[in-house]
């Protein structure tokens, strides 16, 4: 790859270019808008799209550029986010009729951190309605659409993150996890996303679902673009009481370090039931890689996630309820019908079911610890146990079965959002529809470090990363 396709270089491949001069903000930020005004009415990923803004800011950057001024991590660099990121003066919809107008007060932590890094902002990004589902489904401004095939789902909340990724239409966003939101589009993209540890990235200023579960974390092209993003929003503020004080690492430092010595832990149970053939196909292709590569591979049985599964439905059900109580009193009808029907269980669950389920928490977490972590450094599984299925199918308006196909994606997801473990999430192959398969590892309590030396070690040996969808611009 070379500057003269910028559009196809990944965000520390454009960082530097842009740095060194061999191409221009501004030339690229103008590429990033016309793709984006191209593709728009077939994918219809961006909420709002702030071309002029993009275009004033990428013009200051290169001049930054050639006064020989220091340079952020992120220089000149185009990026776009998840609708829900507090802008202060800005509309923030959150992807929902209630805050169609409403103005944001604020900015939020992980925006200021991606500025000072020296990002651009193109716009805003079409997301599930208040963050709650798992497909990109969004019944006021329109379904995102997924950029391999327009017919199929492009995972969600962050629908439009992973969607606008995968296009090469911008080079990193921010998602949010409170069930798989950040994971699930990555997977069902073909990109990298990393749901941090729970703390690790301060939630000031991002809407919140469920406080107990809500995780800030990036989406980009490749586990070191996701490394590089992580690095910049990870760490403590004062403004965020929750946010851990832990030291951030420098997570591309060690990136290149391989996988000869880890242990990778294959769940017996759970993950890894009623596979379809294509994706245990993937999944075992991955194991041999990394055997070659040198890691060891042990099998664990899993502790109970049925109960962890049940455990967190309660607990983010209750939460968001208690969030979204005084509309779903007031503005039943300006939610969507799928939407309100999830909110609104949570109303009627006594305090005592909700406090089972938090206190279950350490304690299957410890179980988890001691199935998994100690015998290995990481667990592999399968985002998904099937293909990428259709908007159609798992429509919960116009389809009978909607629901219920729309709530079994976040299954091999969910439980590690009840643990509060960093995973990540990263392309494995493509199943025989034509879309991408994704794999999740799954790591020790703030160690996204060796999750991202895993995935880079995988992304240099199968460069299913690189392939583009056939709808983006240059894809040969």
């Amino acid at each position: 790859m070379s500057a003269a396709n910028p559009l196809h270089l990944d965000l520390v491949g454009i960082a530097a270019a842009i740095a060194r001069r061999e191409v221009s903000s501004v030339e690229v930020t103008r590429a990033c808008l016309a793709e984006a005004e191209r593709l728009q009415p077939e994918l219809n990923l961006f909420i709002r799209i702030d071309g002029e803004e993009a275009l004033a800011a990428a013009a200051a950057a290169d001049a930054a550029v050639a006064r020989g001024d220091e340079l952020g991590p992120l220089h000149g660099v185009p990026l776009a986010h998840k609708d829900m990121y507090y802008r202060a003066g800005r509309v923030v919809t959150c992807g929902s009729e209630i805050r169609r107008n409403w103005v944001a007060d604020t900015t939020s932590s992980a925006l200021e951190r991606l500025s000072a890094a020296g990002a651009l902002n193109l716009g805003t990004l079409n997301m599930s309605e208040f963050a709650m589902g798992g497909t990109g489904h969004n019944y006021h401004y329109g379904h995102c659409r997924n950029p391999w095939k327009v017919t199929h789902v492009p995972g969600g909340s962050s629908a439009g993150s992973g969607a606008g990724v995968a296009a090469r239409l911008f080079y990193g966003a921010l998602g949010s996890d409170t069930g798989g939101s950040i994971r699930l589009p990555a997977a069902f993209c073909g990109v990298t996303g990393i749901k941090p540890t729970q703390t690790r990235v301060s939630r000031y200023g991002a809407m919140p679902l469920s406080f107990s579960m809500d995780n800030v974390g990036p989406l980009a092209r490749s586990a070191r673009d996701c490394a590089r993003l992580l690095k910049i929003i990870a760490g403590a503020d004062t403004r965020d009481p929750t946010c851990s004080g832990r030291p951030v690492p420098d997570y591309e430092a060690g990136i290149d370090g391989g996988v000869a010595g880890l242990t990778i832990a294959v769940p017996t149970n759970h993950y890894l039931d009623n596979l379809h053939a294509d994706v245990l196909s993937a999944y075992e292709a991955a194991l041999d890689l990394f055997r070659r590569l040198g890691a060891t591979t042990v099998e664990v049985e899993v502790p109970d996630h049925d109960l962890m599964l049940g455990a967190i439905h309660t607990v983010i059900s209750v939460e968001a309820a208690t969030y979204h109580g005084p509309w779903l009193r007031k503005r039943p009808g300006d939610y969507s019908q799928a939407v309100r029907s999830r909110f609104e269980p949570g109303l009627y669950y006594p305090a005592t079911r909700y406090l089972e389920a938090l206190n279950l928490r350490g304690p299957m977490l410890q179980a988890f610890e001691a199935a998994v972590f100690a015998k290995a450094d990481v667990m592999l599984t399968p985002v998904l146990s099937t293909p990428v299925p259709t908007l159609a199918a798992t429509d919960a308006h116009s389809n009978p079965d909607g629901s219920r196909a729309a709530a079994a994606v976040a299954r091999n997801t969910r439980p590690i959002n009840y643990l509060g473990l960093p995973a990540l999430a990263f392309p494995g192959g493509f199943s025989s529809n034509g879309l991408p398969i994704g794999l999740q590892a799954v790591g020790r309590a703030f160690d996204e470090a060796t999750l991202f030396r895993l995935g880079h070690a995988y992304q240099q040996e199968t460069r299913w990363h690189e392939r583009v969808p056939p709808l983006a611009a240059g894809n040969e």
